[in-house]
């Protein structure tokens, strides 16, 4: 009875023009749901992932790259195009180091770096890690350490007019970085903020005598004194 039934649900004209609206509702169904799809994804908001504008060297602090906006710049990506680990905040560079060359163009990923705890990753571009060698009293007799704020004293003699020596100790810079220290005198290394300071401790360390004095990271002192035997003497 139900072949029957079927036979004639497709051999009459009834059965012709349902079986067409069925296929017409499927189909409709079918393409809402293609349309749904295709809004969803037309309307995901955009995922913007850091790209290196230039070479970024092997051996880039993290911090170097995310102080130089042209070594980056935020770009826009579709989400099937952002790349695994891709890195979308700057402040997530902060203590890292570039582990491979990043080419222009390239998207910054969380493999492309790795931690670093040497120096260089202190040092911003410019700056340089200066190290000179210290007694115990000139280096505050091992009361300095890894993060202090010195001020920077050289002693040395030169000849006045007359032929006559004439030491001097006179102020070199202020507010200098220990980048790091020994117990009890030794090697101190400072932090220079341009070439030309890294040169000047250099001499200095070479021709004349280094003090370091401990300061507070605040405070300035607006003249530089230059201290000759009157200032101590008072003649």
């Amino acid at each position: 009875m139900e072949n029957i039934m079927s036979s004639k649900l497709f051999t009459t004209r009834q059965g012709t023009v349902l079986l067409g609206v069925g296929a017409a509702v499927i189909a409709a169904i079918a393409l809402i749901v293609y349309l749904n799809s295709y809004r969803n994804s037309v309307n995901k908001p955009a995922i913007q992932v850091l790209v290196a504008q230039k070479l970024i060297q092997q051996g880039t602090p993290g911090d170097t790259i995310r102080t130089s906006p042209g070594l980056y710049a935020p770009t826009s990506y579709a989400t099937g195009q952002v790349e695994t680990g891709a890195i979308t905040d700057p402040a997530t560079l902060s203590g890292k180091v570039a582990t491979a060359d990043i080419a222009p163009g390239q998207q910054l990923t969380a493999a492309d770096f790795g931690t670093d705890t040497g120096l260089n990753t202190q040092l911003h571009p410019g700056q340089r890690a200066v190290v000179v060698p210290l007694g115990s009293p000139q280096a505050v007799g091992g009361q300095i350490s890894t993060g202090s704020h010195v001020d920077v004293w050289v002693s040395s003699t030169s000849q006045s007019g007359n032929g006559a020596n004439r030491p001097t100790v006179r102020l070199l810079f202020q507010n200098m970085y220990v980048m790091n220290s020994g117990t009890d005198g030794g090697n101190v290394t400072l932090k220079a903020l341009t070439p030309t300071q890294a040169g000047q401790l250099i001499y200095a360390a070479q021709n004349a005598e280094i003090w370091l004095v401990l300061r507070p990271t605040i405070g300035t002192i607006t003249k530089p004194p230059v201290i000759g035997a009157s200032s101590v003497t008072g003649r």
